[in-house]
């Protein structure tokens, strides 16, 4: 049975973390890839390397900050189609959304990926937070229509938000403070109310995962951490759903980003 995963990594600076993408997209199965904090130039991504080791990759980047790409397996998938490039309608300078339609060689299936850098929100009541949740409602409102046209969709990325309690180390210590106050819980149940399911809780139901670790405090070796980073499936590709999981041996490498990635499989 021809299966398709699907993976999401905040890799923190693709110039730092290029040569550890490469090897694990060469020991992995995985199909294709949304990445965050890609931190390059649209002029200075590694466009060349990237398709020497196999994969087709759309992007839209900025110095120092945020960017995101898509990367396909050629060997797998088709050329990534209908591209998005951030949130259309929405007037804003970061560049934190791609999405294209992607079709399976081997059995023909065809999903629409989308990816994101959530922002961060920095503090509750803060103007970042005001413009995160701006960009959550500009998100779901870009969603809802892009359902209509792709019912068969994936929205992969770093959220920033860890939506309840068991997503988080330690709840209490956490409690009202950016990344699980209630209003960016509320924006995820929203995406959710779509008809979007979080795949790793709906395979994992009481497991605390987490998928990222503050880089100070030893904050992996005590497994301090967050599921901040999610891929929502929709209703329609449930039937398909095989596993979902957090890959967590990246993080334990050596000047490795503060965020692991997260994966899907579907069978078709």
């Amino acid at each position: 049975m021809p299966t398709i995963t699907l993976a999401s990594w905040n890799v923190n600076s693709l110039k730092v973390r290029l040569p550890q993408l490469l090897d694990w997209l060469t020991h992995s199965s995985v199909d294709a890839i949304v990445l965050q904090e890609t931190k390059v130039t649209d002029d200075q991504f590694p466009v060349d390397t990237i398709q020497e080791a196999g994969f087709d990759v759309i992007f839209t980047g900025q110095k120092t900050y945020n960017g995101v790409a898509l990367l396909t397996r050629r060997a797998t998938m088709g050329a990534p189609v209908d591209v998005d490039l951030n949130l259309p309608g929405f007037p804003d300078e970061q560049k934190r959304l791609v999405a294209a339609t992607l079709t399976h060689l081997a059995s023909g299936e065809s999903l629409r990926f989308v990816g994101g850098y959530f922002p961060n929100g920095m503090t509750p009541g803060s103007w970042k937070y005001l413009y995160k949740l701006d960009w959550l409602r500009a998100l779901r409102t870009y969603l809802e229509t892009s359902l209509k046209t792709y019912p068969r969709l994936v929205l992969g990325g770093d959220f920033n938000i860890a939506p309840t309690d068991l997503d988080v180390w330690n709840p209490e210590s956490w409690k009202d403070g950016i990344l699980v106050s209630p209003p960016e819980r509320q924006a995820f149940q929203d995406l959710l109310s779509l008809g979007l399911i979080d795949s790793y809780r709906h395979c994992h139901p009481k497991e605390a995962g987490y998928s990222w670790w503050d880089y100070r405090m030893k904050g992996f070796e005590k497994n301090h951490g967050l599921r901040i980073d999610h891929l929502l499936i929709s209703d329609a590709l449930m039937p398909q759903l095989s596993e979902a999981n957090i890959h967590t041996a990246l993080r334990a490498q050596a000047q490795p980003s503060d965020h692991t990635p997260v994966l899907v499989t579907f069978n078709f």
